[in-house]
């Protein structure tokens, strides 16, 4: 058997090999989803997605012989150091075949890549930071991903315990189904804190996008900037984060929660197109997709994908009122069956135990590693 190499990613075809491994590697695996190849490339093109605006990379590949085995991407997001005050590299965008001594070789590329830019300590898989697709799946391997959500093989996770990762944080995501139901209680007491607290919902305005984009942005900073590892994004990322899912929002699922008329909380939940994404196998964007008017009746569920609400107003159940609010819409959405929420931080009491008081129960659980480099 021919050797592994780890090279740098430099040439256009190498980028594509970089691109093109999960289609190769997943071939025969039903439960991966393809992302959508455009949004990928652009993701990870520097001066063409405004992350790299304030970070950096080099890509690699592992090769045994000239078969691509293997990829990884090191990362320092400086914008998250000087929020945090760490210096912390990254790994993120990691795919390998079971082959130990590639995955080996790709994370001790990265580790000396983000070492030699003076980081201390080197955390992942975050594909590129926490504000995107985060998580090596360990848990939850029945059943697909929902939209923007990650998936590996169960055998990765062993790949990366032999190349010195330890454990650092684990992230949930909860279920609920139409066979079963919150209980009558939490949409009680959702309506009553509603009623009592003059708290209303205000659907998202597509017609003041910059106005709704900047609130989006505040509500999101000022509901999760005391979270773990938190980096609040630019509004140059929330407004590329909008531009990518604003084909699919569906606006009754997408609502600012007011009291007295200000908004205080935010609630994002989105049709999980996976079904879509693996027939047309990621060569359609959004808007193409929403096109394919035959097949969208294959959705049947979605998937939370940013709730908030402002720490000063949380004590009064606003979170309550805002899961009340999405489940009773998600229910009158006759097409799904399901909806998951999620990720919430292991340690985020608070949102966990609200979720399983709401009903839901849990689903799947990811894995965020670290690597001490002094």
């Amino acid at each position: 058997m021919a050797g592994v190499s780890i090279i740098p990613v430099r040439t256009r075809k190498e980028m594509k090999a970089f691109i093109d491994l999960p289609w190769d590697l997943y071939r025969d695996d039903p439960r991966w989803i393809p992302p959508i190849k455009a949004n990928l490339i652009r993701l990870l093109t520097p001066g063409r997605h405004p992350f790299w605006e304030f970070s950096r990379r080099e890509l690699f590949l592992a090769l045994r012989g000239s078969e691509v085995v293997g990829r990884v991407a090191a990362i320092v997001d400086e914008h998250y150091n000087e929020y945090q005050k760490e210096k912390m590299g990254i790994w993120g965008f990691f795919e390998c075949r079971p082959d130990p001594e590639a995955a080996a070789g790709l994370f001790q590329a990265a580790t000396h890549w983000v070492r030699q830019q003076g980081m201390e300590f080197i955390r992942g898989p975050l594909n590129p930071s926490l504000n995107y697709e985060a998580g090596l799946l360990v848990q939850g391997f029945d059943s697909r991903p929902t939209f923007l959500m990650t998936y590996n093989p169960p055998y990765y996770l062993e790949l990366v315990t032999l190349a010195g990762f330890r454990k650092e944080k684990d992230l949930f995501t909860y279920l609920s189904t139409r066979d079963h139901k919150p209980p009558a209680w939490v949409l009680e007491l959702g309506e009553r804190l509603a009623r009592k607290a003059e708290v209303t919902v205000r659907r998202m305005d597509p017609r003041r996008f910059e106005e709704e984009v900047r609130l989006l942005r505040d509500l999101y900073v000022a509901a999760w900037g005391q979270n773990w590892g938190f980096v609040p994004p630019t509004l140059a990322e929330v407004k590329e984060m909008v531009r990518e899912i604003y084909p699919i929002i569906d606006l009754d699922l997408a609502f600012f929660l007011c009291v007295k008329e200000e908004p205080v909380g935010v609630c994002i939940v989105l049709p999980d197109i996976t079904p879509l994404l693996k027939r047309f196998n990621g060569k359609l964007g959004l808007s193409a997709l929403l096109k394919k008017h035959l097949y969208w009746s294959e959705i049947n569920g979605c998937r939370g994908f940013i709730l908030g609400v402002k720490e000063e107003y949380r004590q009064m159940g606003a979170p309550l009122v805002v899961l009340y609010h999405l489940l009773k819409a998600a229910e009158q959405k006759t097409q799904y069956y399901y909806v998951e929420m999620g990720w919430s931080l292991e340690d985020n009491y608070a949102i966990n135990l609200l979720y399983e008081e709401g009903g839901l129960k849990p689903h799947k659980r990811y894995r965020l590693f670290r690597k001490d480099l002094i």
